[in-house]
């Protein structure tokens, strides 16, 4: 009853008119921050921080957390039409949603992300609201074994599952792990592979990698290999969800969910863990037609479980920022700064001390998640639109985005023949049948699994014993394990099954 009250305290707060235009500022700003490529909401909110100067803070942080997750479902938006993702954690998005928009079903795609945003971004906020201190009690027990393992998890379930064969796959997950390499040691501070450039000791921009892989070997392949088109125009039909397409989203919605919100409660970081995970769940239970779709026409779950996860991921990332004042991205780094600013440090205390603030942030999310539905799906019919534009043209727009974002970051020409050489590598991995996910997710996860794994050696003194004397990161290696032989098995025993008959 008490949290009810507060929520109630909350939400008088947040719908007063100056409030409410805040969030809806904010809603507006982080979907177009999203769309551009190379932008992302962690420069948004770090540009806009001067405003803290002169705006009440809960105005202010209304604002910031509506360009927050705004930014979410703007990324969606070009990477299911162009193939472009503005944020690392619409990569997964990029994958099914740019083949159901080429096989005119762009509108399906728009609507499944929106209302996908919208189930899992009302959840995780309901989750925030009622176990946000319990939850990061939890999370707090958790030590660098079990993130290794976490990130281990993820590391096989997405090169196992992406693209025919494991082999490729872990052969591209290698290659993102020897990029994230790059760059100074985080314990050392030596510099690594850098080949004397400076402009490599920070290593490579993740946001450079995703848009060199997607956006610009997307570019260079249909230019290279597709020929003359003979359609001057991509397909289009369709502009709303089916029957169908309802009935496979909706479970897809719950299980992205589900998959995202414990994810965004630990502090490990990162939306990418629970999207590909998401992804690899609804392509292992698609059947018959509907996994036919999965690298083919698109499969609309392939945007529907990825894109609940992320957005239930990232509004529960307020859970450890809030409670621990721990941040878990860039853009809640920023957030913490935003906090500082006003004189607030997050922490345990803050429910006690700000608590006004607190429970107006956490209602301006339930209105922020309306917003973004509202102002999103009457839209879906004008982003579709951008697929009429002839190939050759939209095909140059997206180099010119891609470009201007990849100089935008730090006014690097350095930047631009990086993302030249990283697109002809995408092309490379297009015509020899690599996937380029497992990449990106070696270099994100990479550094950070390198981290955790020499903290967990350091606290079990140098021995790696430490992994499976802890129950957790124990029960993690069974499920590694599992992911890797159980599949194995499984075909094996219907290669079997099915050699019995013809032997007989």
């Amino acid at each position: 009853m008490e949290i009810f009250n507060a929520l109630m305290a909350g939400f008088a707060t947040a719908i007063t008119p100056a409030n409410l235009l805040w969030a809806l500022v904010g809603c507006a700003l982080g979907t177009a921050v999203g769309v551009l490529p190379g932008i992302g909401p962690a420069v948004a909110v770090a540009m806009l921080l001067p405003i803290t100067a002169k705006v009440d803070v809960t105005a202010s942080m209304i604002f910031f957390s509506g360009i927050y997750y705004g930014a979410m479902y703007g990324g969606s938006t070009t990477s299911i039409l162009l193939n472009t993702p503005g944020e690392t954690a619409s990569m997964v998005t990029a994958m099914e949603g740019n083949k159901m928009a080429k096989s005119g079903r762009a509108g399906a795609a728009l609507a499944t992300a929106a209302i996908g945003s919208f189930v899992a971004g009302t959840f995780a906020t309901i989750v925030v609201t009622l176990f946000a201190p319990y939850v990061a009690d939890f999370a707090v027990k958790l030590g660098p074994p079990e993130y290794f393992m976490l990130m281990v998890l993820a590391f096989t379930t997405v090169s196992a599952v992406l693209g025919q064969s494991s082999l490729r796959g872990m052969t591209a997950l290698f290659v993102g792990l020897a990029a994230g390499l790059i760059g100074m040691d985080q314990i050392s501070g030596a510099a690594r592979y850098t080949g004397g450039k400076m402009e490599l000791l920070d290593g490579i921009d993740i946001v450079l990698v995703a848009v060199g892989l997607f956006a610009v070997a997307e570019v260079l392949y249909a230019a290279m290999y597709e020929g003359k088109v003979e359609e001057s125009q991509n397909k289009l039909t369709r502009v709303h969800m089916t029957k169908r397409d309802w009935k496979r989203s909706w479970p897809a919605w719950i299980r992205g969910t589900l998959l995202g919100t414990p994810f965004g409660c630990i502090p490990a970081g990162g939306t990418e863990i629970p999207t590909f995970l998401s992804y690899a769940t609804e392509k292992k239970l698609a059947k018959g037609e509907d996994k036919a779709e999965f690298g083919g026409k698109g499969a609309i779950e392939g945007v529907a479980g990825p894109e609940a996860a992320n957005n239930a991921t990232v509004t529960a990332a307020l859970i450890p920022l809030l409670t621990l004042g721990i941040p878990t991205s860039n853009t809640t780094a920023v957030l913490l700064g935003a906090f500082q600013n006003y004189g607030i440090n997050p922490g345990p205390q803050l429910f006690t001390s700000s608590a006004a603030l607190v429970w107006a942030l956490i209602a301006s999310l339930y209105i922020g998640n309306v917003m973004l539905l509202v102002l999103n799906l009457p839209m879906v019919g004008l982003w579709v639109k951008l697929l009429k534009i002839p190939k050759p043209q939209l095909y140059a727009g997206i180099l010119i985005f891609a470009t201007v974002g990849a100089y935008g970051m730090r006014q690097s020409t350095f930047d631009l023949y990086l993302l030249l050489a990283i697109g002809v590598l995408g092309v490379v991995m297009r015509r020899f049948d690599f996937p380029t996910a497992p990449v990106v997710v070696g270099m994100i996860l990479g550094p950070l699994a390198e981290a955790q794994m020499r903290n967990a050696v350091a606290i079990g003194e140098g021995s790696w014993s430490i992994f499976w004397q802890r129950p957790m990161s124990l029960a993690l290696i069974v499920i590694v394990l599992a992911v890797l032989i159980v599949p194995r098995v499984l075909k094996a025993l219907s290669a079997k099954k099915a050699a019995e008959p013809a032997a007989a």
